[in-house]
C-alpha cells in the first residue's frame, strides 16, 4: 500500500534539495530628480527581501521560484538596473513554509530592504500582513489568494486560486465530460490556502448548479491519506479538485492509485512538481490528472515571454531546470520592477514612495506568461481571469503539456474580490 506513496515522497524531497518592467535598462521619464537614500537604498543599489521556504518539503516550490526572482533581476542588472542605473540586490531568508518563522525572518531583514519581492505561502503572507501595514512596506505574495487583490500593501501577480477552480469546473462541465449531475468533490489542505480553493468551488457550484458531493480535509505533512481516499471513493466521486502542495499531492495520488480510485482529478497549480512526471505515479497522472495553472509549457516559443525567459535562464541560471514556479518568480520580478521604475520616476524610493508608486501603476503585461494585471489603487485592481490547463507528459520539459491555453470562463469574469478581514 505504501510503496508508491513513499517512492513519490522521496523523489519530491530529493527535488526539494536539489510588459512593464521588461523595459528596464533605459532611463526613466519624468521630471523628478534622483531619489534620495533611504532604508534599503544607498543611492546606487536597491535591496529587496525574499521570504521563501528554501528548506523542507515546500522547498520544491520555494527554490525554483526564488531562482525566477534572481534570473529576472540578474538580467535587469545586466541591462543597467532599475531606470538604467540602480542595481537590485536580493536579501533571502528561509521561512520553512511556517507562518511564525516568516514573521521572524521578516523582522530580521525589514530594516535592510525597500520592499519584499517574494513572500511565499497564503498562511505566511497573512501572518506578516499586519506588520507590512504597520511598517508601510510593499510585498509581493508568492501565492494566488483572491484576498490579495484588495490589499494595498501587497503586489499580487496572476489569476487567483479561486479563478483557477472556477475555470477548471467550467472545463469539466463543458469539455471534460462532466454534467451538473456528476459527483463533484474536493480534497483540500486544511488552512487558508485550501479555503481559497473551496471558495472557488462553492462559487462555481452556485453558477453552474451542481452540488459538492463530498469534501475531505487534511493537514500539510499528513502521512496517511487512506481515510480521505476511501471517503471520496465511497461517495462515488467522479471528479475531485485537489488543493495541496507537491509532497502531499504525491502521497494523495499514490494512495488513490493503490486503491484503484481513478476519478478525474483537477489540481491547483501548487500541487504539482516536475518529480511527479518521473515517478511511479506518472501513468496514473497521465490518465487522470489535469493541472490548473497559468502561462504555457516550457520552451513554447510562440509565447514571447516564454522565449525571453528561457533565453535569460540559459544566461543567468544555466543550472536551473525547467519549472513553472521559476516563471512565477520571474513574473514577480517583472511586477516589482514596474513599481520601482514608477517610484524612481516619482523621485521617491522610500516605503511610502513605493506604496504610492504601486497606486499609480497601470496595466503590467507579462507577455503571455500570465494574464495582464490592471494595478492602480487596490480597490480598483483587476487581476487576470485566465487559466491554462496542463496534462502530465514526461516527454515535455517540467513534465507538462498544454491542454488549453489562457482561457477565461464567464463565471470567472464575474467573480468579485473582497478585502481581507
Amino acid at each position: 500500500m505504501r510503496g508508491i506513496t513513499l517512492a513519490v515522497a522521496a523523489t519530491l524531497l530529493v527535488a526539494a534539495c536539489g510588459g512593464a518592467g521588461d523595459k528596464g535598462g533605459g532611463p526613466s521619464s519624468g521630471a523628478a530628480g534622483a531619489p534620495p537614500t533611504t532604508t534599503g537604498f544607498d543611492g546606487s543599489t536597491i535591496k529587496l527581501g525574499v521570504l521563501s521556504p528554501l528548506s523542507g518539503p515546500v522547498a520544491v516550490i520555494g527554490l525554483p521560484l526564488t531562482a525566477g526572482n534572481k534570473i529576472w533581476f540578474d538580467s535587469l542588472n545586466g541591462r543597467g538596473g532599475v531606470a538604467g542605473k540602480y542595481k537590485v540586490e536580493l536579501v533571502q531568508e528561509d521561512t520553512q513554509y511556517k507562518p511564525d518563522v516568516t514573521v521572524q525572518q521578516y523582522n530580521k531583514i525589514k530594516g535592510n530592504v525597500v520592499a519584499f519581492t517574494q513572500v511565499l505561502g497564503t498562511a505566511p503572507t497573512l501572518a506578516v500582513l499586519p506588520q507590512l501595514k504597520t511598517d508601510k512596506v510593499l510585498a509581493a505574495p508568492a501565492s494566488l489568494d483572491a484576498l490579495w487583490v484588495r490589499e494595498p500593501n501587497l503586489l499580487p501577480v496572476g489569476g487567483p486560486y479561486q479563478i483557477q477552480v472556477i475555470n477548471a469546473l467550467d472545463h469539466y462541465l463543458t469539455e471534460g465530460g462532466g454534467t451538473k449531475d456528476s459527483k463533484i468533490c474536493m480534497m483540500l489542505q486544511d488552512d487558508v490556502y485550501g479555503e481559497a480553493g473551496l471558495q472557488g468551488l462553492t462559487y462555481a457550484s452556485q453558477k453552474y448548479g451542481f452540488q459538492i458531493a463530498n469534501t475531505q480535509r487534511f493537514k500539510n505533512g499528513t502521512e496517511n491519506y487512506t481515510g480521505q481516499i476511501q471517503a471520496l471513493a465511497g461517495a462515488g466521486c467522479q471528479m475531485v479538485f485537489l488543493t495541496a502542495t507537491p509532497t502531499d499531492a504525491g502521497k494523495i495520488w499514490g494512495t488513490a492509485a493503490q486503491a484503484r480510485f481513478a476519478p478525474r482529478w483537477y489540481a491547483q497549480s501548487p500541487a504539482y512538481a516536475a518529480a511527479l512526471s518521473k515517478s511511479p505515479l506518472t501513468p496514473y497522472l497521465q490518465q487522470n490528472a489535469i493541472i490548473v495553472a497559468e502561462g504555457t509549457e516550457w520552451g513554447d516559443n510562440k509565447v514571447s515571454g516564454m522565449k525571453d525567459m528561457v533565453d535569460r535562464t540559459a544566461q543567468f541560471g544555466p543550472q536551473q531546470q525547467p519549472d513553472y514556479y521559476l516563471a512565477f518568480g520571474y513574473n514577480q520580478g517583472r511586477a516589482m520592477t514596474a513599481v520601482l521604475e514608477k517610484a524612481v520616476q516619482l523621485g521617491n524610493l522610500t516605503r511610502e514612495g513605493i506604496l504610492e508608486a504601486s497606486r499609480q501603476l497601470g496595466t503590467v503585461s507579462f507577455d503571455g506568461l500570465s494574464g495582464d494585471y490592471i494595478y492602480g489603487p487596490a480597490e480598483t485592481r483587476n487581476p487576470p481571469r485566465t487559466s491554462t490547463l496542463f496534462t502530465v507528459d514526461p516527454t515535455k520539459p517540467f513534465g507538462l503539456k498544454t491542454l488549453k491555453y489562457n482561457f477565461a470562463s464567464d463565471a470567472a469574469k464575474s467573480f468579485e474580490f473582497q478585502k481581507t478581514g
